[in-house]
Formats: structure tokens, sequence, C-alpha cells
């Protein structure tokens, strides 16, 4: 959704559900950290602002965007959680180990939406270049921590609805 056409972090904050009484595992790869980090603090800072309390934010690090799927496995069985974000960001080399990080996060993140009755967010970045990753990292696209954020509110209380 990050284009010229759209900006990750322009919402509607009346359209937003609230987090209130809400448990949200956050995991997020240390790989690119300078990255990461960003969304790790946009994603934090947009759930706080929709009041999900700093004690129900649970963070786990993880070394690389291929282990985000294990660790949301183990926080949706363990964890008691109401949703969990992922965060990654791979940025294209040289040779096909990003294509192959990529499909794996992206099969195992469905497989997880699938398979367990909690949502589970898409915040992987999937760039050609560090800047492109700088601009979805708060830059001028936005954020996409806070885009995964507000993505895990809606999916909370749509789950509400339906469970």
């Amino acid at each position: 959704m990050a284009t010229a056409l759209s900006n990750l972090s322009s919402y509607d904050p009346m359209a937003v559900p609230t987090g209130k009484g809400k448990r949200v595992a956050i995991v997020v790869s240390d790989w690119n950290s300078s990255v990461t980090h960003k969304l790790l603090k946009g994603a934090t800072d947009t759930l706080l602002q929709f009041d999900v309390s700093a004690d129900d934010i649970i963070i786990e690090r993880v070394p690389g965007s291929f282990e985000l799927t294990y660790a949301a496995k183990m926080m949706i069985e363990k964890g008691k959680v109401d949703s969990v974000i992922i965060l990654g960001c791979v940025i294209q080399g040289e040779t096909p180990h990003f294509t192959f990080v990529c499909d794996s996060v992206t099969e195992g993140t469905t497989q997880l939406n699938l398979n367990y009755n909690v949502p589970v967010i898409f915040g992987l970045l999937t760039t050609l270049t560090l800047d492109q990753a700088n601009a979805r990292a708060g830059g001028r696209h936005g954020n996409k921590g806070d885009e995964a954020a507000i993505t895990a509110l809606k999916m909370m209380e749509l789950q509400s609805r339906y469970i």
C-alpha cells in the first residue's frame, strides 16, 4: 500500500477501534535494525494512542525476518494474545535469498492466519534499496509500523464481531 498514492501513516482516527483491554504481541526482526526499530516505534506508539496499555504490548525480538513466523506462532500458542504484528525488513541483494525469505514469511503469515483464531499482521518491508525501506519506516511514505498497528486494531474488532 505504500506508493505515491497513499501514505502508510494516513488513517481516519475516528474509524479506528479502541485497543482497550487487548493484548498485542509485536515480533520484530533485528536484521536491518536501523529500519525495523523505527517500525517498532511506529507500531507501539500507535497502539498506545488507541488505548492498548503498555503492559499489554509484548515485544519479542528475533534475529531475522525468516524467524518472524515461528515466533508469532509461539506468541499465539503461549502468549495469550489478541493479535500478533510481525515487523521486518528484507532488502533485495545479489542472490535469490531475498525471494526465499519474502515468500517464506508471506506464506507463513497466511498459514498462521488460516490456522489460528488470532490475527497475524504482515508488517514486512520488501524493498529494493535501503532508501525505499527508510521511506516506509517513518520517511516520505509514512511508517509501516503505524499501518500494521491500525490493521491489528481493526482485525481484532472484526474478530470480536464473529467469535
